[in-house]
């Protein structure tokens, strides 16, 4: 992903980096990063999500694995957590939030060395829109999880080390808000960022379809009201509107090289 991204860049698949997205919660990969997950598959590139929470028996998991079905990303990678407002979600599992972090990092490292994406994209620091606890917590795990993942002494029986090139963060910059005032109307939270700190943004209409049907292919979130079944409300307009462009901000982790880097006097 560049600093502005049309269909057009799509076209070559050579060029397009393999991706490994965590979100928290199912339906947070195809809200936050439907659009990208759809463009990166449909250019040759592997991609694939890995979940926090929820367990993998319950509906709302079978949902996750139509909604990934439908963007081309694989199976389902479920870390197994409960989630911080539904205990029933892993039933006997420790709340993400609450679980020991190094055990959330090494449980992350795995996959990322097991997948060995060139990106990783998570939430934001501010989790994302909602700036849910589980969309925070993800992010710090996620960033952690990273740079283990590159060294060789961290976690070594969970694979051979790998190292991500970058890291790119979900997010909504302040000038989206006029695109959100359905949200705004609803009553949902709005954490959004500078423009400034904007690096890619990417044009997923040509996706949008394929984002929408994987959006309400979450029917739990779409039946309680939940910002799916918001969006499966509104007229196509504003559906292209909220959903046809995606934000990042870039990460690039610190490799072992520019470690050893000493500053200038």
């Amino acid at each position: 992903m560049g600093s502005k991204v049309t269909a057009d860049d799509a076209t070559a698949a050579g060029d397009t980096p393999s991706l490994l997205a965590v979100f928290a919660h199912p339906d947070d990969e195809s809200l936050a990063a439907g659009g990208v997950l759809a463009r990166h598959t449909a250019a040759g590139a592997r991609t694939a999500v890995v979940t926090a929470t929820w367990a993998a028996d319950t509906p709302r998991a079978a949902e996750l694995a139509e909604a990934l079905r439908i963007l081309g990303a694989g199976t389902p990678r479920m870390l197994g957590y409960a989630d911080a407002r539904a205990p029933q979600s892993a039933p006997g599992s420790t709340r993400f939030c609450e679980a020991p972090l190094d055990e959330a990092v090494r449980r992350l490292v795995a996959h990322v060395r097991e997948f060995r994406p060139e990106i990783v994209v998570t939430h934001d620091a501010h989790g994302g829109l909602t700036g849910h606890s589980d969309h925070v917590h993800t992010h710090r795990v996620t960033m952690l999880a990273v740079q283990a993942a590159g060294l060789e002494r961290l976690y070594p029986d969970t694979g051979a080390p790998w190292q991500p090139s970058a890291v790119y963060l979900a997010t909504h910059p302040h000038s989206a808000v006029p695109a959100l005032s359905d949200l705004a109307r609803a009553g949902k939270a709005m954490h959004t960022v500078p423009d400034k700190r904007i690096t890619a943004t990417v044009d997923v209409g040509p996706w949008l379809e394929q984002k929408l049907a994987a959006v309400l292919a979450h029917r739990t979130e779409v039946a309680r009201g939940a910002l799916p079944g918001l969006i499966a409300t509104l007229p196509a307009q504003a559906r292209r509107r909220l959903l046809s462009t995606e934000w990042y901000i870039r990460h690039d982790p610190v490799t072992a090289t520019a470690a050893r880097t000493e500053p200038t006097a």
